[in-house]
């Protein structure tokens, strides 16, 4: 089977800075300024054409982080990730301009991507009916609800027919007939063979669509593996974490921040 997303040994590196002064002392200054933080460290993993991959983890793991650089959004630091054929993101307002319509939106993103304007006429009706904002469509996207922009974003999106599709939370706002009707088009694009990843706090629906699961914990991989294999240690992974106390979830990540260091991790005792 050939591969349609290769990804290695990728890290994306921030910089934290307790004030802005630090921020400019650090571009013209030889000394370093600010605290160096990995939102993804040694990434790798391979996607097969037609895989539905899940991304899991606690806040803060890096799966909008690998999901954007999967879409070209972001460059990662270091490493290197190989994408074959076209993406398209799908995250509340990703992409979205604010000062324009809906209708606007939609004709600008068309035109980014290369469609002509005889195309948009013909796929701008479709993608207008399938988010069900109506008379909105003509309105600014700055007065849509969260879940009006995911609906607008996720009608253009599946719309423009990409080879890759990745799903950032996209189905987590608005409600549920939508997300109903969103999942109906996802399992179209897996019967024609397309790559989709998915981001979601929701289990339920990751064992109903996914097949592959790649398990984040703040910033590396934790686990990489088929849902059976991979979702019940996650589960029994977040129960434990779900009762943890404030002070012991800090502790955790604070451990995990060390590792990621190369550092011993502190006592947990």
């Amino acid at each position: 089977m050939s591969k349609s997303v290769i990804v290695k040994n990728v890290s994306k590196k921030y910089k934290l800075y307790n004030k802005p002064s630090e921020r400019i002392l650090d571009m013209i200054s030889p000394k370093s300024y600010g605290e160096d933080f990995y939102g993804l460290r040694d990434v790798s993993f391979e996607a097969d054409a037609g895989d539905i991959i899940g991304f899991v983890g606690v806040n803060g793991s890096g799966k909008s982080t690998l999901a954007n650089i999967l879409a070209g959004i972001i460059p990662e630091t270091s490493g290197e990730v190989e994408v074959r054929g076209k993406t398209a993101l799908i995250a509340v307002s990703a992409g979205l301009n604010n000062q324009l319509t809906g209708r606007e939106n939609i004709e600008l993103k068309c035109l980014m991507l290369g469609f002509s304007k005889k195309e948009i006429k013909e796929v701008e009706p479709d993608i207008i009916e399938f988010s069900e904002l109506g008379k909105f469509i003509d309105q600014p996207v700055k007065s849509y609800s969260s879940g009006m922009k995911s609906r607008l974003g996720f009608s253009i999106s599946v719309h423009i027919d990409p080879d890759i599709l990745i799903i950032d939370e996209a189905l987590s706002v608005g409600d549920k007939a939508f997300a109903e009707k969103s999942l109906e088009k996802m399992n179209e694009f897996k019967a024609r063979g397309k790559t989709m990843f998915f981001v979601s706090h929701s289990i339920g629906q990751m064992k109903k669509f996914c097949e592959k699961i790649l398990w984040l914990e703040y910033g590396e991989v934790k686990e990489f593996g088929t849902v059976k294999e991979v979702i019940p240690k996650y589960e029994q992974f977040f129960k434990e974490y779900k009762a943890m106390s404030k002070a012991e979830k800090k502790k955790f990540r604070e451990n995990a921040m060390r590792k990621q260091s190369g550092l011993e991790p502190m006592s947990t005792s």
